[in-house]
């Protein structure tokens, strides 16, 4: 058995991992009618050819399975001033959308209108990890958000932040 100097019960690891910042981004498309979202700071390109972003999701998720039936999927990179947007689209399912303007492609993606960035993808594969699921998406359109130096919302040590830079 391999020995290791860390304590690795889940919390810990989560004290650890969240020493390092992550962007935040909204998830999110037309399912039934309704727009179904999530928001996930495991956010990442992955290549250029073929365009492939990926974020992961837990395997617990109450909204990955409904989410994942559609045909295309909005990926949103939020701002600054998305805090309160991020914990809105991890709180009640029912309340998740509500006060944010959206856009709705003819493909059911959805993406907050404010965001910094937006993207129109597809499911490329899904890859199983532990206690998660590695999605990689492919990128069908990408467009920045109108704002002028715009600064994304950032997670660390559990909490919303800014990036400063210098």
């Amino acid at each position: 058995m391999l020995q290791t100097n860390q304590d690795l019960d889940p919390r810990r690891l989560r004290e650890v991992f969240g020493i390092f910042p992550s962007g935040v981004v909204a998830v999110a498309a037309q399912v039934n009618g309704a727009p179904v979202g999530l928001a996930a700071s495991s956010f990442t390109s992955v290549s250029l050819d073929p365009p492939l972003v990926s974020f992961s999701i837990a395997n617990a998720s109450k909204t990955w399975p409904d989410l994942r039936r559609a045909a295309h999927l909005g990926v949103t990179i939020l701002a600054e001033h998305h805090s309160a947007v991020a914990r809105q689209l991890a709180g009640a399912v029912e309340r998740r959308f509500d006060g944010l303007t959206l856009t709705t492609t003819d493909d059911g993606a959805v993406t907050v209108d404010d965001g910094l960035a937006h993207f129109d993808t597809t499911i490329y594969h899904e890859v199983p990890a532990g206690d998660h699921t590695i999605v990689l998406l492919r990128l069908h359109s990408a467009r920045q958000g109108g704002q002028a130096e715009p600064s994304p919302l950032v997670f660390h040590r559990s909490r919303f932040g800014r990036l400063h830079t210098g």
